[in-house]
C-alpha cells in the first residue's frame, strides 16, 4: 500500500497539469484493461483459500500490485494527465466518502457494549436477528454486525449447535437488513453518491426486504427450535459468560447519539443543494459532501475520546478489519476505472456482450437478468463495485434509473445487497462475523460448506422474489 500512497501523493503534486485531462473513452479501450480489476477480485476470492498465510501478511502489497498494473500502463499509453485525473476522481468522488462512512460506523459500533447474561432460546435469538435487521439499515450491516454478534454468541455459549445461528446472522443482519437506506450497505451508499435519493431504497425495496427477512426469521425459528428440542443441546442452564447477576444494559451509550449524528450528516449531504464546489484536477468536490466527510471524521474522533477503554477491551475492538477493508477497496476503486468506462460505452464497447445479456430484444433492460447478474457477481466478488458496474451498464443516469427504469435499479440494488450473503466473500461483514465466531469457539462451516447453506436456503427465496417482483 506504500506504492498506492506514493502514487496518490504524486497525483496530488501534479494536480494543475491534470485539470484539463479528458474523460476516458471506454469504446476505444480493449477488454484487456479489465484484467487488473478481475485479478484483484479473484485474489480476494481465492488467495485466502489457497494461501491464507501469504494473503494475511501480504494482501496490501498484492492489492497495490494490481492497482499499479492498471495505473502505470495507462499513464504510459494515455498520458500522466489522463491517469492522474482518473485517480483523483476515484479517490475524492468515490473512495474517500465510502471509506469514511464505513470508518465512522465501525468506530461508533465498536464503542457500544451490550452487557447482561441472556439465555439463547429460539425466541431470544429471533429477537436479536430481527433487531439487527432493523438496525442494519441505520448503522450499516458492518455496524449492526459488530454490535450484536458478540452478545448473540455469548447468549448461546452453553449450546451444542451454534453454527447455524451465525450463518443466519450473516444472512439477515450482515446482508438482507441493509437494503433500506444508503447507510445500510456499501452498494446503496455508492448509489447515493451517484445521485440516488436517500429514501429511494426504502420506497422500492421494502416489500422485497420484508419478504426475505421474514422468511429467513421463520425458517431460523423452526430450525433453532428443532435443535433446542434435541437431547443434550444445552450443556449449561444459562448460556452466559461472566457474573450471572449482571443486568442487561449498554455501556458506551453516548455512541448512540453519535449514530444519530452520522444519519444527520448523510441526510444533510443528500438534501443540501449548494452551488459551492472546489475543482480538484477536474473533479468537483461539493461543499455538502465535504461537510459530511469532515463531520464523519469528527464523529470518529469524538467516539474514540468518549468511549471508556474498558468498553473497547470487552468488545475486543481493533483496527485490523477496518484497515483490511480500506486497503482492498483502494485497489478496487482504482482498477474498476477502465471497467466502468468500457461499460458506459454500451453495446458498442468491449463489454457489449454483458450489456446485451441484460437487455431485452426491444432494447429495454431486463430486471430479472439484472437481479441475477448483479447477484451472481456480488456472491463471489464484492457487492459494492458490482453495483457500480451494473449501475453504469444500465446507463448510469440516477434520475432516469429512479423513475422510468425504477424496476431495473431495484433489481440491481436487491441483487447486490441480498446475494452478498451467498458466500463468505460477498460482503465485508461476512468474513468479520466468521472470524469473531471462530475466535469465540464456534465451528463455522468451510467456504463451500457455507455455500451449501446459502444455496439450500437463499436461492429458492431468490427464485420466488424474481417471479414476484422482477419478471
Amino acid at each position: 500500500m506504500k506504492l498506492v500512497r506514493a502514487a496518490a501523493l504524486a497525483a496530488l503534486a501534479a494536480l494543475p497539469g491534470w485539470a484539463l485531462a479528458a474523460d476516458i473513452d471506454g469504446g476505444a479501450l480493449s477488454g484487456w484493461w479489465g484484467i487488473p480489476f478481475a485479478g484483484l477480485l479473484l485474489s480476494i476470492a481465492l488467495m485466502p483459500l489457497i494461501a491464507p498465510f501469504f494473503w494475511h501478511h501480504h494482501f496490501g502489497k498484492l492489492t497495490a500490485g494490481w492497482a499499479l498494473a492498471f495505473l502505470l500502463p495507462f499513464a504510459a499509453l494515455f498520458g500522466v494527465g489522463a491517469a492522474g485525473s482518473s485517480l483523483v476522481h476515484a479517490l475524492l468522488a468515490e473512495y474517500l466518502p465510502f471509506v469514511i462512512l464505513l470508518l465512522a460506523l465501525f468506530t461508533v459500533a465498536g464503542g457500544i457494549y451490550i452487557r447482561g447474561n441472556l439465555r439463547g432460546t429460539p425466541a431470544l435469538n429471533v429477537g436479536i436477528l430481527a433487531t439487527g435487521a432493523v438496525l442494519a439499515s441505520f448503522m450499516g450491516t458492518t455496524g449492526a454486525s459488530m454490535l450484536l454478534i458478540r452478545p448473540l454468541i455469548r447468549a448461546n455459549a452453553g449450546r451444542q449447535h451454534t453454527a447455524h445461528i451465525v450463518v443466519f446472522f450473516i444472512f439477515i443482519v450482515s446482508n438482507a437488513g441493509g437494503a433500506l437506506t444508503p447507510l445500510g450497505d456499501p452498494p446503496l451508499f455508492l448509489g447515493f453518491l451517484k445521485g440516488v435519493d436517500f429514501f429511494w431504497p426504502l420506497q422500492h425495496l421494502f416489500p422485497q426486504a420484508l419478504f426475505l427477512v421474514g422468511a429467513l426469521l421463520a425458517l431460523f425459528f423452526a430450525l433453532d427450535s428443532w435443535y433446542m428440542r434435541r437431547p443434550g443441546e444445552c450443556t449449561l442452564p444459562v448460556a452466559a459468560a461472566g457474573d450471572s447477576s449482571e443486568r442487561f444494559g449498554f455501556d458506551g451509550k453516548a455512541n448512540f447519539a453519535l449514530l444519530g449524528v452520522i444519519v444527520a450528516l448523510v441526510l444533510l449531504s443528500g438534501f443540501w443543494k449548494s452551488g459551492v464546489a472546489f475543482d480538484v484536477a477536474g473533479t468537483a468536490v461539493g461543499l455538502p459532501g465535504l461537510v459530511r466527510d469532515l463531520g464523519l471524521l469528527a464523529v470518529v474522533w469524538a467516539s474514540l475520546r468518549i468511549t471508556p477503554t474498558d468498553v473497547h477491551l470487552r468488545n475486543q475492538f481493533g483496527w485490523a478489519p477496518m484497515a483490511e477493508v480500506a486497503k482492498l477497496f483502494a485497489g478496487i476503486f482504482l482498477t474498476i476505472i477502465p471497467v466502468i468506462a468500457m461499460l458506459k460505452a454500451g453495446t458498442d464497447g468491449p463489454f457489449g456482450a454483458i450489456v446485451r445479456a441484460v437487455t431485452r430484444p426491444d432494447g429495454s433492460p431486463d430486471p430479472a437478468m439484472y437481479f441475477w447478474a448483479a447477484g451472481a457477481l456480488s456472491s463471489f466478488l464484492d457487492n459494492a463495485p458490482t453495483y457500480l458496474v451494473f449501475f453504469n451498464t444500465a446507463g448510469g443516469d440516477a434520475q432516469l434509473l429512479m423513475t422510468t427504469l425504477a424496476p431495473t435499479l431495484a433489481a440491481i440494488s436487491a441483487g447486490a445487497v441480498f446475494m452478498g450473503a451467498n458466500t463468505y466473500i460477498g460482503n465485508a461483514p461476512n468474513l468479520m462475523v466468521k472470524a469473531i465466531a471462530e475466535d469465540r469457539g464456534v465451528k463455522m462451516p468451510s467456504f463451500f460448506g457455507y455455500m451449501l447453506w446459502s444455496c439450500g436456503i437463499l436461492l429458492p427465496l431468490f427464485v420466488l422474489m424474481t417471479w414476484i417482483w422482477f419478471v
